[in-house]
């Protein structure tokens, strides 16, 4: 009953999507000074949380963080969202589509929750028209989990040796970074990274590098923590997230500082229109999005066509 109440509440907080047109070719080079827009995105590449630091010191402080966090991950997210981030990413599989015999590349996922979706639900699709027979195309499919941090990576392997993906030949776990990702081009047909672009020092750069190692006709797909828009439910989300949240990470993770980290970062990243125009400029076409739970959190996509 509770679980329907739920699906009910993600379902009915929904809002419309924004398909944004093709971006016009870009304008002649010329000396001026950068638009207050530009420059805003251009400094979110040295700020971690509300404090400014420098490019080379930002992925070394939300290491930090993610290797404080890793073994109580899973469990705040659940606290945190009163477990809707499963039907968010429930979500994101859906428009994703995944099909037997694709290469799936999952950024930032090393606790394996989305990449699990994803070959479930191939799994589903290869049975429904095999009948359960083992094909070649399903023994093509194959889904790399790329996460930088290694105790990340740690965690989502112990899951999926829980599960009995232990000895799926189709499922590696790959250290790497999203803004120099090891992969060739055009190698995958899809990309997912949820919850973790934000984290990034450059947000153009991790653009870049999945337009680059998408195949023609690939998708790219981004749940992240976004802006709420709604007056009331704003204030009310405010005082949820800088009052409740980092208080429920003292309680539970023992760590209050990591969580005030992800709080701030949310506010300092892009807006829903912003981070769509930034996809548009990485050379995605078709770029829309979703909000969910009145903004709470949108679902970008773009196609490389």
């Amino acid at each position: 009953m509770a679980l329907r109440a739920v699906r009910r509440l993600a379902s009915c907080s929904r809002q419309g999507r924004l398909l944004l047109p093709s971006p016009a070719p870009a304008p002649a080079p010329c000396n001026r000074t950068e638009a207050p827009a530009a420059a805003f995105l251009h400094s979110h590449a040295t700020s971690f949380g509300y404090k400014q630091v420098r490019e080379e010191e930002k992925s070394k402080l939300v290491g930090n963080v993610f290797s404080s966090v890793a073994s109580s991950y899973d469990l705040m997210n659940d606290l945190m969202s009163v477990g809707l981030h499963r039907l968010w990413k429930d979500r994101l599989v859906s428009k994703l589509n995944p099909f037997p015999g694709m290469k799936h590349l999952d950024v930032a996922g090393g606790t394996g929750d989305v990449a699990f979706r994803v070959l479930e639900r191939i799994k589903s699709v290869s049975h429904r028209a095999m009948q359960g027979t083992l094909t070649d195309t399903e023994e093509d499919t194959h889904i790399y989990v790329c996460d930088i941090n290694p105790n990340m990576l740690n965690v989502g392997k112990k899951r999926a040796a829980e599960r009995g993906y232990s000895g799926e030949h189709c499922l590696s776990w790959i250290q790497g970074d999203a803004e120099a990702l090891s992969f060739e081009d055009g190698s995958m047909d899809g990309y997912t990274i949820a919850f973790g672009i934000r984290n990034v020092t450059h947000i153009e750069k991790a653009l870049a590098e999945a337009y680059r190692v998408l195949k023609r006709g690939g998708r790219f797909l981004c749940l992240e923590l976004s802006h709420v828009d709604v007056p009331v439910f704003k204030e009310i989300y405010d005082v949820y997230s800088f009052s409740v949240v980092p208080t429920m990470g003292e309680l539970v993770a023992d760590d209050r500082q990591s969580y005030q980290y992800l709080v701030e970062s949310i506010r300092r990243f892009p807006n829903q229109e912003k981070f769509a125009q930034m996809i548009q400029e990485a050379g995605f076409q078709r770029v829309e999005y979703e909000n969910l739970v009145g903004g709470v959190v949108a679902i970008h996509s773009g196609l490389k066509l």
